[in-house]
């Protein structure tokens, strides 16, 4: 099974060890994996503030890199559900490209989806004692269904202890553009959220969207808080820690 891993661009930048983490996994569950080095943004900003041709001059891209291959896998539930969502879209009017980009839409999946649904892991190399609770991203949730599949994961590490926090479906705020356009709203959001991590007194909040974890890791610093720990599910499932 040939499958490219689609790193995306804040990983790249602001924590590659994710990328890692999500290529341990991927090799764990017996893929052969494909790392395109030209590999940049999925389109997702430009799309969602109305570019709708650097959108789609991106999704091209991103075609290209990963059309031969037989999934493509993001640790991201904000772009695998912006190639899954929303490629078909920016390609409708032009049906020489409109099959290609639905057969790329279609094997596109989050990385839990993709390990708990597809390639159904069994065991996963990481090790953690601690206790965890579990932030559902807006994104991965909404668009992809992504709710079980993280937490079947984390059920098969014995020493994790899950304790749900009161709204883990409600956003962390960020939502992109959104923090940047409406500041105090998306700060209040924020601190709810973050209320709501530090209520359960658990070792470490997990999730699946990096700008989540940073929106949530500076807004518990900014609040004093410098014990809980933000982790990447694909970190924590790795034991890249």
């Amino acid at each position: 099974m040939r499958v490219g891993l689609f790193v995306t661009c804040l990983v790249d930048l602001m924590r590659p060890r994710i990328g890692f983490s999500a290529l341990k996994l991927l090799e764990a569950a017996g893929c052969e994996v494909v790392v395109p080095a030209t590999q940049t943004c999925c389109g997702q900003p430009a799309y969602n503030s109305g570019d709708r041709a650097g959108a789609l001059s991106l999704a091209k891209k991103v075609l290209a890199e990963f059309g031969d291959c037989d999934y493509l896998v993001a640790p991201s539930g904000s772009c695998a559900g912006m190639i899954r969502s929303h490629y078909a879209d920016l390609a409708k009017d032009e049906p020489g490209l409109a099959p290609r980009m639905a057969q790329l839409s279609a094997k596109t999946y989050e990385l839990t989806d993709f390990l708990a649904s597809v390639v159904k892991l069994e065991r996963v190399p990481g090790k953690f004692e601690g206790s965890i609770t579990y932030h559902d991203s807006c994104a991965g949730l909404r668009e992809l269904g992504v709710k079980r599949q993280p937490r079947a994961l984390l059920a098969k590490m014995p020493g994790v202890r899950l304790t749900e926090m009161p709204g883990a479906e409600e956003c962390c705020g960020f939502g992109g553009a959104f923090s940047v356009k409406f500041g105090e709203i998306s700060a209040a959001i924020a601190e709810k959220k973050c209320d709501a991590i530090r209520a359960t007194r658990v070792d470490a909040v997990v999730l699946g969207d990096l700008g989540c974890m940073l929106n949530i890791e500076g807004k518990l610093r900014r609040m004093g808080d410098e014990t809980t720990r933000v982790l990447h599910v694909a970190e924590l499932l790795a034991g890249d820690l």
